[in-house]
């Protein structure tokens, strides 16, 4: 079983030309909301890779907290884990450029405020199965659930995004964590992308993963690889990292060796980046079946 214990969120969407000048008012060409939030996100993309999940994680008393309820149901993810909080549910505010890059302003109350060891959520954690975090999640929360999890005898998977709370972290609590290149930067330090990988390995996490959009993705730890990029048309790279996270999880969970688990990862990253969206671009479960089976008895 693979818990993903984190956020959820509804995502609304512009699509700009252009991301504003300070003070600046500009028009958006479209607007959408979708679920969202980088714990559900990830544990979509779990449950369509076919793979045991459930999304442990605080939603509002409100109407969008229902809908992510019954939308991570519909998708396969338990929802047991579930926690409804008074107030508002969490909500991120997404602007698309005409390239395709993204920035994001997330609300994170929810999440902050939630600690799942103070839930029933944890206790279904054991031996061999793999526990992925993100970076909503308050600090202490965050600690607890990782030790929580290596206690129990899981595998611990560690995304560390948003960057802030995670000055003088433990970083042997993780046994992978996932960047992108600055978020890997910043973390370590240091400007060099390489540097940072081995930077965060050397302070403790079993292995580090950064993702490096047309480049590929740098891996440091139980083995160094370096992965090429699948060569595509990005028209949205939002949730991308998302998608990468969740399928390397889920790869790695199944027993699939590094290389083939980076590959599928990045195959399956790469088609997200081609249509516009977040869950709505995810690959389907029957796309991410075909990605597997082209991979499927490649060598580490």
């Amino acid at each position: 079983m693979i818990h993903v214990v984190g956020n959820a969120a509804i995502d609304t969407i512009f699509r700009v030309d252009r991301f504003p000048l300070p003070g600046e008012t500009i028009v958006a060409g479209a607007l959408a909301e979708d679920l969202g939030g980088k714990g559900a996100n990830q544990a979509v993309i779990i449950a369509r890779a076919g793979l045991p999940v459930r999304l442990v994680a605080a939603v509002g008393d409100d109407q969008p907290g229902a809908v992510i309820r019954s939308s991570l149901a519909a998708e396969g993810v338990g929802v047991d884990g579930l926690r409804t909080v008074g107030g508002a549910t969490d909500r991120s505010s997404i602007y698309v450029d005409a390239m395709g890059e993204n920035t994001i302003v997330s609300a994170i109350a929810c999440a902050a405020a939630f600690d799942p060891a103070a839930t029933s959520g944890l206790a279904g954690i054991g031996a061999g199965d793999t526990v992925l975090c993100q970076g909503n999640l308050g600090a202490a929360a965050l600690r607890g659930v990782l030790a929580a999890a290596r206690t129990a005898g899981a595998t611990t998977v560690l995304n560390p995004s948003p960057t802030t709370g995670f000055s003088g972290f433990d970083w042997r609590l993780a046994d992978l964590v996932v960047v992108n290149r600055v978020e890997a930067t910043e973390l370590a330090g240091c400007d060099r992308v390489d540097a940072a990988v081995d930077g965060l390995h050397k302070a403790g996490a079993g292995s580090v993963v950064a993702t490096l959009g047309g480049d590929g993705a740098l891996m440091a730890g139980a083995v160094q690889l370096a992965v090429p990029a699948v060569t595509v048309e990005a028209v949205d790279t939002t949730g991308a990292g998302d998608v990468f996270c969740g399928m390397l999880t889920a790869m790695r969970a199944s027993g699939r060796p590094w290389r083939t688990s980076l590959t599928i990862a990045a195959e399956a990253a790469a088609l997200k980046v081609t249509r516009r969206g977040v869950l709505a671009a995810f690959p389907s479960a029957a796309e991410i079946a075909g990605i597997v089976a082209r991979h499927e008895g490649a060598e580490a």
